[in-house]
């Protein structure tokens, strides 16, 4: 009788998840990001081998233990890249309070390995850099804040970011790690800056940054050494920077040849830090230029996606996480070419390491699960749906 008086109701087919998920993921970028892991094993095979050999272990031990956190990471990236913007939300909240609890015990528990920072974890077997997992942790926190704040009656959410975020700075200036303190003050003021923020203002927290510089410059030796080194007239050739430029101008268009760089043997950093001098003077501007692209390619699909979005929360915070991830791989490229002072900072997905690349996975899951395509009617029905 129902039936009859009603009609049958519609029965919606619904798409499985997994189709779901690949039909709105941003590909572009997930094969961008693929290909930088690619890239970064490439060099590895190279610039490895010489710690390895140093150390007593097997030529590309190191090789294997980034192919295990590379696998881990891409796992990681994949299942978040499945989540709602919600769900990234509460993932980047809860992450960013265990992140932060972990670098506040660094100054009692942490180990400078000898590079003259407590940055690390050391567990014997593999070490942990909290700094690396607070940054997407951080974005989506200060992100919140700022959408919340736009409510009406919403929370002064910009004020509280900005106390977390000086926090935040202060805790990674104590370890010393002014690059990181840096990039994280950075997030911020991009974040601010898309949420409507007046330029005035950022222009005031820029002379409060330079201040910081110059209070850091007369108060700590460490910081004080490396611009000196970076204002220098000439490059002392014996120095991690002096390396990097010699192999780097050797290498010139299409490299030395595979296997026949010998800036590897010569930095101790070579497979994390200056892993970019190893691609130049190996394989030349050619493979250099491949890289900065797919760094660019993934930053500029990621904002052009977050253009269409018209949730505050997944553009605030996809803007944030895509940014930082492109700054800190022009951070390492610009250390590595003089262009800017020493920071300490890897090249994501592509350095050796597992704490950076298992949160390079973190932070692109996130971006991969808010660029999402997802289903919106149009601009004139949803004006409608509010009139009623």
């Amino acid at each position: 009788m129902t039936e009859m008086v009603f009609g049958t109701a519609p029965v919606r087919a619904v798409e499985p998840v997994l189709p779901r998920w690949w039909r709105t993921l941003d590909k572009w970028t997930l094969g961008a990001v693929l290909g930088l892991f690619a890239v970064g094993i490439l060099l590895g095979l190279a610039a490895s081998v010489p710690l390895a050999e140093k150390n007593g272990l097997p030529p590309f031990y190191y090789v294997t233990r980034q192919l295990i956190f590379g696998g881990a990471a891409i796992v990681v990236m994949l299942a978040i890249s499945m989540l709602s913007p919600p769900q990234v939300r509460r993932l980047g909240v809860l992450g960013f309070v265990a992140a932060f609890l972990a670098l506040a015990l660094l100054p009692v528990f942490g180990t400078d390995f000898g590079k003259g920072a407590v940055r690390w974890f050391s567990f014997g077997f593999a070490s942990v850099q909290p700094a690396e997992f607070l940054k997407p942790g951080l974005v989506v926190l200060v992100a919140w804040f700022m959408a919340a704040a736009q409510d009406v009656g919403g929370p002064p959410g910009r004020r509280y970011s900005l106390f977390i975020t000086l926090v935040v700075v202060g805790l990674l200036a104590a370890q010393p790690d002014f690059g990181q303190a840096a990039l994280v003050l950075f997030i911020w003021c991009v974040i601010y800056f898309v949420s409507g923020a007046p330029v005035v203002l950022l222009v005031g927290l820029a002379g409060l940054t330079v201040l910081g510089g110059f209070g850091a410059y007369s108060g700590s030796e460490h910081f004080a050494r490396r611009i000196d080194g970076y204002l220098a007239s000439e490059i002392d050739p014996r120095t991690q920077i002096g390396y990097a430029t010699n192999a780097i101008q050797e290498g010139g268009l299409f490299g030395v040849g595979v296997g026949e760089g010998t800036v590897k043997w010569q930095l101790p950093d070579a497979h994390t830090d200056f892993i970019i001098a190893v691609a130049a003077e190996e394989y030349g501007l050619v493979l250099v230029l491949a890289i900065v692209l797919l760094y660019a390619a993934i930053v500029a699909m990621s904002l052009y996606r977050l253009t269409g979005e018209r949730d505050i929360f997944t553009r605030l915070a996809g803007t944030g996480l895509a940014c930082a991830f492109g700054v800190q791989a022009f951070i390492n490229m610009g250390v590595a070419v003089r262009l800017l002072p020493a920071k300490g900072m890897t090249l994501p997905f592509v350095s050796y390491g597992g704490s950076s690349v298992i949160a390079s996975g973190i932070a692109m899951g996130m971006l991969l699960a808010l660029t999402r395509r997802r289903p919106r009617g149009q601009f004139g029905e949803i004006l409608a749906r509010r009139g009623r």
